[in-house]
């Protein structure tokens, strides 16, 4: 006996799936509606967090508090260069530091493999506008946004800072990094909305889920590693502590 609902595939047929059935009686048709309601408020419940929690955090390059380190986060390479969502973020960074807002530059990025390093391509483009070598500090170890905030804490002694990405991420980046210890505003960079912005709006939304369980179990980034200097020795050399209180 073939079951109910199957063909036997030995007569060449193929097996039919059922569709779920709605419910019928007024009862379970309001049950279902809430259950979807409920869904939909559970799945936004941590984007509507990030917004609440970092609404008075965000800023442009023109308004921003004055801080010892801006904090640009990789975004992509081209051919080995910066993708223009970092250059923006890379363009509004120099901008920080021309304008006398931040005094040295920690560029956070992905360099897992020998053939991708983002950081060292991120320096090189701030330095040929104009930013010294010496105020950019290379993080190879930024493999998601948790991670780059721990270890700007942790690893370089940044309590303090400017957050540079675009305005679909800056506001998890805040967020994570308050978290991490840093005391942090944001500055959200223009850009064209395109496919990929439109991706990347679509990707908080899940993002910011995760966001959640970091802020609450707080787990080790992929890699520690012992504490830098290269942030002190940058505001070192010119004359700012590393700490709070500066600017």
């Amino acid at each position: 006996m073939v079951g109910a609902g199957l063909r036997n595939p030995h007569q060449g047929g193929c097996m039919r799936i059922r569709r779920p059935r709605l419910p019928r009686t007024r009862t379970g048709q309001r049950r279902l509606v809430q259950a979807v309601m409920a869904a939909c408020v559970l799945a936004l419940a941590p984007a509507t967090w990030l917004f609440t929690s970092t609404a008075d955090r965000l800023r442009t390059v023109a308004d921003v508090p004055s801080a010892p380190v801006a904090v640009v986060f990789g975004a992509g390479l081209w051919n080995g260069e910066p993708s223009p969502y970092l250059a923006h973020r890379l363009d509004a960074a120099a901008a920080l530091y021309h304008a006398g807002r931040v005094r040295a530059v920690l560029v956070t990025g992905d360099n897992s493999r020998k053939d991708y390093d983002e950081p060292d391509a991120m320096r090189a483009y701030l330095t040929r506008h104009g930013v010294p070598g010496g105020k950019v500090v290379r993080d190879y170890a930024g493999f998601d946004t948790w991670d780059s905030c721990v270890r700007a804490r942790k690893i370089f002694g940044v309590d303090r800072a400017v957050l540079v990405s675009q305005g679909f991420h800056i506001r998890r980046a805040v967020a994570l990094c308050e978290a991490a210890g840093v005391d942090s505003y944001g500055v959200g960079v223009d850009a064209k909305h395109d496919v990929t912005w439109y991706y990347g709006g679509t990707r908080e939304v899940f993002a910011a889920a995760k966001a959640a369980l970091d802020v609450v179990f707080r787990p080790a980034p992929t890699f520690l590693g012992p504490r830098e200097q290269g942030i002190a020795k940058a505001l070192a050399a010119s004359g700012s502590p590393a700490r709070r209180g500066d600017g």
